[in-house]
């Protein structure tokens, strides 16, 4: 039988849900040692708790992260908190002798990040942090052609995360525009870098331009009093791997008409592969050498062949959704601490993300090159 795992999970918005719902679909797709129970919720107060712990299935509800953490029945920590709000969380929960399965990105700073780092591996604790788009099996596959030199050496890539939704110049500040480790390059631009950094390993050299676009927001959803911006709206970098390839990487959530615009391009001496999160069932191979009039780009639609499709449905083509992702983090997570392995995507990359998020600002700043490993 499997053994109990009881959840405690700090916050309820659209990461919450996500969070509750893969804990609670799990165990009926995969074959578990550990089974998640949905034990604590905590929220802002206590009535915005028990309203989430009603509607996302969670046994009990509390106003207090802290005692949480503290209580004997959850197991396994889980923060979908603001950014700015993560260190306090996480070294609580460290100090818990708890594993932590936190949002991205991990800090509101470089500094903190490698604080929590640090503190999480002195203790021991197994940590994972929410890049779920790593764990979408095209993803992988894209990783398997790469690294088995289909398409040859890379020779570039092209990556970008897209979306619109801060495009209209009244929609109200949020959290994600905090001075300390907001803006778009920390928001969306991690999980480019994180993607770019699983398929082609260290970023070594960043030359980086940021651009505030709406200089003001109102303070609330149609208010009159407005605030000024001082985070990013846009982010352009130019990259070079350690690898030896180069490429750009782009952040925006001013890009008017996309919605889930987390794509790449990559070419290689062989071959090229391409693809969008718009349509993120296919990866698109391109193989030289074929025949002239005949040659072009194939499509490789996800199926029971690819990693963690199979569980969901025996059925090539039948697509997977951005919750099915979820559960698949999660799944990596339970056999980690079945296993008594580490989880990937943890502390220390998330935290080698961040760095390369530091040296753009860094290099925007400065107007100049950046070495990843200076910062």
């Amino acid at each position: 039988m499997a053994r109990r795992l009881g959840v405690g999970l700090i916050g309820s918005g659209f990461m919450g849900r996500a969070h509750a719902l893969a804990f609670r679909s799990v165990g009926t797709v995969f074959e578990l040692e550990l089974q998640p129970e949905l034990e604590l919720i905590a929220d802002v107060d206590e009535a915005a708790a028990a309203a989430a712990a009603d509607a996302l299935g969670f046994g009990r509800a509390t106003g207090d992260w802290q005692a949480l953490i503290a209580d004997p029945a959850v197991d396994l920590i889980a923060i979908t908190a603001p950014t700015h709000l993560h260190r306090e969380m996480v070294l609580a929960a460290v100090a818990a002798n708890k594993p932590v399965y936190c949002e991205k990105p991990l800090a509101g700073t470089l500094a903190h990040a490698r604080e929590m780092t640090a503190a999480a591996e002195a203790a021991g604790i197994a940590t994972l942090v929410g890049f779920n788009y790593l764990k979408n099996p095209i993803a992988q596959v894209a990783r398997e052609i790469i690294a088995g030199g289909e398409i040859g050496e890379i020779v570039s890539m092209r990556g970008v995360h897209a979306e619109d939704y801060m495009a209209d110049p009244d929609a109200p500040i949020t959290w994600r525009h905090d001075p300390v480790g907001g803006g778009v390059i920390a928001d969306l631009g991690s999980h480019i870098v994180s993607l770019a950094r699983y398929l082609l390993g260290d970023i070594a050299e960043v030359s980086a331009t940021l651009r505030t676009v709406h200089g003001s927001r109102p303070v609330a959803p149609g208010a009159a009093e407005r605030r000024a911006v001082t985070t990013d709206d846009d982010a352009h970098m130019l990259v070079r791997f350690a690898g030896g390839a180069e490429g750009t990487l782009s952040a925006s959530w001013v890009a008017t008409g996309r919605k889930m615009q987390l794509a790449f391009e990559i070419a290689g001496t062989r071959g090229s592969l391409a693809f969008t999160q718009e349509r993120f069932n296919e990866l698109k191979l391109y193989r030289a050498g074929q025949e002239p009039g005949r040659d072009g780009f194939t499509t490789i639609t996800s199926g029971p062949d690819h990693p963690d499709y199979a569980p969901f449905c025996p059925a090539p083509g039948h697509q997977l959704g951005f919750n099915d992702m979820k559960v698949i983090e999660v799944k990596a997570l339970l056999t980690a601490l079945a296993d008594g392995t580490m989880p990937e995507p943890g502390f220390a990359e998330a935290t080698e993300i961040q760095r390369v998020v530091e040296a753009a600002r860094l290099s925007a700043g400065e107007g100049t090159w950046i070495a990843v490993q200076d910062v």
